[in-house]
């Protein structure tokens, strides 16, 4: 019995790796092919990958998975990601889905924080953010989001999260948090991003696409305020430093 028993176990467990095995390829084959249908590409996974939004730079054993990566008009990369922290009894796995996007310029560091992925203990983003750097947004959308910007930074953080742009970071099965650190914004949530679900692609792509869109706004009114700031400067008279003039009598 005992040996029947462990046949038994061994069998299932063969069927279950193989099984599993099976499954990866199936689901790597799908992206592959999804990804090439889209004109983009597809690496089943990097380690450490060289990124530097918050969730990067936490604990051990970095993986990004299943990534689907675009080039036009500038790189996008969808991806699963997970660490650990931790050890032993205390170990932990944190995992992410993420997407991460290319800019023109480096940008001041703004943090999104959706309050819907929260906990009771508070943020769930893995970093402490300072609350004398919190903006108040348009309308009700204070309710749902903590936008974080450096001071003196505060016009352009409110032009790139407007109404419009919030509404789609609004999902109900999940909300986004976004972080623009340097020449990067990054998407943030709980679930998998990269997936064979065509609603979770639908949606990231309808939102990817609507927050380039507003960037490139933003880029043009950027370069607007700034070139109106240089000519209202240009146009400030000069001032020169005090001089005795010429032939005049300088009291002894």
């Amino acid at each position: 019995v005992f040996t029947i028993f462990m046949v038994l176990a061994v069998g299932t467990g063969i069927v279950l790796m193989i099984r599993s095995g099976l499954g990866r390829r199936l689901r790597a084959y799908r992206l592959n092919a999804f990804a090439k249908a889209n004109g983009m590409s597809y690496r089943s996974g990097i380690g450490n990958p060289p990124l530097p939004g918050m969730i990067f730079h936490q604990g051990s054993a970095k993986m990004a998975s299943d990534l689907v990566r675009g080039k036009e008009p500038r790189f996008v990369e969808f991806g699963n990601y997970q660490y650990t922290t931790g050890s032993g009894k205390n170990r932990s796995t944190h995992k992410w889905g993420y997407v991460a996007i290319k800019l023109d310029v480096p940008l001041p560091h703004i943090v999104l924080d959706a309050r819907g992925n929260n906990s009771f203990l508070g943020s769930n983003l893995p970093v402490s953010l300072q609350r004398d750097q919190r903006l108040t947004l348009e309308g009700n959308f204070s309710e749902y989001f903590d936008l974080y910007c450096p001071s003196g930074y505060e016009r352009d953080a409110l032009y790139l999260f407007t109404p419009d742009i919030m509404a789609r970071f609004i999902d109900n099965a999940a909300a986004l948090d976004v972080e623009i650190v340097d020449d990067w914004v990054f998407f943030y949530s709980k679930r998998e991003f990269s997936t064979l679900d065509p609603a979770t692609w639908a949606w990231l792509f309808s939102t990817v696409r609507a927050f380039l869109d507003k960037f490139a706004q933003w880029s043009r009114w950027r370069d607007d305020r700034l070139q109106a700031e240089q000519a209202a400067m240009d146009a400030q008279p000069a001032h020169f430093a005090a001089s005795t003039p010429v032939g005049s009598t300088t009291p002894l």
